[in-house]
């Protein structure tokens, strides 16, 4: 027997619905609805990319939702002038600015389809944010979207020096002040990033939070991680300490209106500790849910981190050497930090062994596949996704301790292909 909705068959109907679809999508187009509207800050609002010219970021709009997530790009950081053009390996992203045509031209974006959170219709992962309003913040200061200084460096070029503007707080600050003007507030607020924009998702929460005003709020840091290391202790304590004191001078991250300053006050706040801002975090919107992800053995924050401060991984005799220093490191911090999270219960934790993507830097882009915990019963990151935006169940806390079975999982061909031109040309 057919199924029919009253008069109509079924079949009839889904192509009548299809028809109707077909026919709103130029209205829906003209209206700014379903594609990559660009939003240029102007100069007044003291946002810049890191060559001083204007910061744009981009608005993917729907009429069926009054929910956003907002997206953090990632992309190196510099404090030197090779790093602050682009030239070293250890470099920022985007250094000549970001253009008008960003979300449709070759670049780190990948025409939306960078995360399943930018991408409305995703090959591989399906999440709820797909059919929000969708807002991405490209990163372009080499300050992980939260500086606050003027720099002049030159170091590697002293007869061309480069100005670089570290505005990263007042390009989320202006994109907030301009979603709250055009979006109003929303009733669920997703705010994400991954790498340089998993550090800049943390640092920036609350610019986003207490602008827009949202029903509900959640945070989802993919591999930017903010460890402890207090002022005080010994880079031998917290090894990140060292690149620590060298951003907060070069980004002017205690400077008045800083970073810090923009956490001042907030119950958990150590001034002398850039990781404590996640505890303040977590103290400050205790109705709020709070998600952060990592590798274990991630290849490329770590390096960030601690190649350039420590004389034995500068001097390292080869490459597997430097490597083993650096991941060395690495694990002290992540091992610290957990148990610094652990004390909030509206904070949850994904950190598996590896993928092979990237140098498994990053959970969510391209895809999440590779992403499981498979002893803790996680077949990817989606679950924790679902997770950090409902509350009906406590976070999700996994540390993986399975350090051999990821080398053999499978990942989605598109994955492996894209790590084989990594390797090629990386």
């Amino acid at each position: 027997m057919k199924m029919s909705f009253g008069f109509l068959p079924a079949r009839a109907l889904a192509r009548w619905f299809c028809g109707a679809l077909l026919a709103l999508l130029p209205a829906w187009a003209s209206a700014g609805y379903f594609q990559w509207d660009v939003v240029e800050l102007p100069a007044s609002s003291g946002a810049s990319c890191g060559n001083g010219t204007p910061y744009r970021f981009f608005v993917n709009r729907t009429p069926f939702s009054e929910s956003t997530v907002v997206v953090l790009e990632g992309g190196g950081a510099c404090w030197d002038q090779a790093s602050c053009l682009g030239q070293s390996k250890l470099g920022a992203t985007n250094p000549d600015g970001v253009g008008a045509d960003y979300m449709s031209s070759i670049n780190l974006a990948a025409f939306g389809l960078v995360t399943p959170f930018t991408a409305r219709l995703h090959p591989f992962d399906r999440i709820r944010t797909q059919g929000w309003n969708i807002v991405y913040l490209p990163y372009c200061t080499g300050d992980v979207h939260t500086g606050s200084a003027v720099q002049v460096y030159a170091d590697s070029q002293p007869a061309q020096p480069r100005v670089q503007y570290h505005r990263g707080q007042a390009n989320v600050a202006g994109a907030a002040r301009w979603l709250r003007e055009h979006l109003g507030r929303p009733d669920e607020l997703l705010v994400t990033g991954f790498s340089a924009g998993g550090a800049g998702a943390t640092g920036g929460y609350p610019l986003l939070r207490d602008t827009l005003q949202p029903g509900r709020s959640s945070m989802l840091a993919d591999s930017g991680p903010l460890f402890p290391a207090a002022r005080g202790t010994t880079p031998a304590q917290a090894p990140s300490l060292p690149l620590h004191n060298r951003i907060r001078e070069a980004w002017g991250l205690d400077a008045p209106g800083g970073m810090i300053d923009v956490y001042a006050g907030r119950p958990g706040l150590d001034v002398n500790d850039l990781g404590s801002v996640s505890t303040a975090l977590a103290l400050s919107y205790p109705q709020d849910r709070f998600s952060y992800v990592a590798f274990q053995t991630d290849g490329i924050y770590s390096a960030f981190s601690y190649e350039k401060f420590y004389p034995e991984i500068i001097n390292a005799p080869d490459d597997a050497t430097r490597r083993a220093l650096i991941q060395q490191r690495w694990r002290q911090d992540l091992m610290r930090w957990v148990p610094s999270l652990q004390r909030h219960a509206n904070v949850g934790w994904h950190l598996p062994h590896w993928r092979e993507l990237n140098d498994a830097h990053c959970l969510t882009i391209i895809d999440f596949s590779g992403t499981g915990i498979e002893e803790s019963g996680v077949e990817s990151l989606l679950p924790v996704v679902e997770n950090t935006l409902e509350r009906d169940a406590p976070p999700l806390r996994h540390v993986e301790t399975d350090q051999v079975s990821d080398y053999s999982r499978a990942v989605n061909p598109i994955q492996a292909l894209i790590s084989f031109f990594m390797k090629l040309f990386g």
